[in-house]
C-alpha cells in the first residue's frame, strides 16, 4: 500500500480498537485528521461518534466518500478535503487522529488553539517522548515547554511498525492531551512563544547570551534590553534546558 503524504495506515485491528476505546465517543463531535483509508474512522463510527474527517489527499477523500456513503447520508460523517495545518476546522468535542509525522507539531499547536476536551493522538515515539520531557531536564526542549504550558500530556501505549502499512522505520506512541490554562500567568502568548523559540535556538548558551543573540531576529532589541536589566541573575546565568515553566513565564512577562 502506498504512503500518501507521509501517512502510514493503521492496519492492526487490536491497535485500532485500543485507540477508539480510549475515550467515550458516543454522540460526540470527533475530529479525525488524516483518516487515510478509514480504518480508525470505521471504529469511531461503530462507537456512535459524529466524525468530521480532514484528509489532504483528494484520491483518499473520494475513496472515503464511496466507502462511507451511507454514514455521510445519515449525517454521521463529514469528509473535508483540506490541509489541517491551515484549512478551516469546525467546532469539535475531541480529536482522535493518527497524525502524519511531518506536520505533527503544527497540527498539535493548532488543535491546542481550537479548544476541546481531550485529544487522542498518535505520534512518532521520539516526538512523543520530547513532548513529555520534564522541564528542567536535559531532554526538555521547545516542544516540551510549549505543549506542557497549554496541556497535560498522558502517554498511553506504543505501537510497533508492523501495525502499519507501509511500515514506518520507527515506533509510534499514542498520547492523550488535556488542554488547560497555563499554570503560571502569561501576559502575551505570542511573545512567550517567541521567547521559548529563541532560548532553545541556543540551548547550550546561558539565557543572557540567548536573549542577546536573538535581539533583532526573533526578539525586539528594546525588549531584550529591558529583559536583561529586569531578570534575576539566577535566570540569566541558567541554560534554557534548566528552566521551569515558571521561569519561561517570568522571562516573557517582562513589560
Amino acid at each position: 500500500m502506498k504512503a500518501y503524504h507521509d501517512q502510514h495506515f493503521l492496519i492492526d485491528p487490536h491497535a485500532i480498537n485500543r485507540i477508539a476505546d480510549l475515550e467515550d465517543v458516543k454522540g460526540r463531535r470527533v475530529l479525525e485528521i488524516g483518516p487515510g483509508n478509514g480504518a480508525l474512522t470505521r471504529a469511531l463510527l461503530d462507537r456512535g461518534a459524529l466524525v468530521h474527517a480532514i484528509e489532504l489527499d483528494g484520491i483518499l477523500c473520494e475513496q472515503l466518500t464511496d466507502t462511507f456513503s451511507l454514514e455521510i447520508a445519515r449525517g454521521q460523517l463529514t469528509v473535508q478535503h483540506g490541509d489541517a495545518t491551515r484549512c478551516e476546522i469546525p467546532a469539535f468535542d475531541l480529536s482522535v487522529s493518527n497524525l502524519p509525522y511531518s506536520v505533527s507539531s503544527k497540527i498539535t499547536f493548532r488543535l491546542l488553539q481550537a479548544g476541546f476536551s481531550v485529544a487522542v493522538l498518535m505520534y512518532q515515539s521520539e516526538f512523543a517522548e520530547r513532548m513529555v520531557a520534564k522541564a528542567g531536564t536535559k531532554d526538555c526542549g521547545r516542544l516540551s515547554i510549549m505543549v506542557q504550558t497549554y496541556a497535560a500530556v498522558q502517554t498511553c501505549f506504543r505501537l510497533p511498525p508492523q501495525c502499519f502499512s507501509p511500515r514506518p522505520q520507527v515506533h509510534s506512541t499514542v498520547v492523550k492531551l488535556f488542554p488547560r490554562q497555563p499554570i503560571f500567568p502569561i501576559n502575551d502568548r505570542h511573545l512567550y512563544a517567541d521567547v521559548v523559540r529563541a532560548l532553545f535556538s541556543h540551548r547550550r548558551k546561558t539565557v543572557r547570551n540567548c536573549l542577546k543573540g536573538s535581539a533583532g531576529s526573533m526578539l525586539s532589541p528594546v525588549w531584550v534590553e529591558r529583559a536583561l536589566a529586569g531578570l534575576p541573575a539566577e535566570i540569566l546565568t541558567s541554560r534554557p534546558e534548566a528552566l521551569y515553566l515558571e521561569d519561561f513565564a517570568t522571562i516573557s512577562n517582562i513589560p
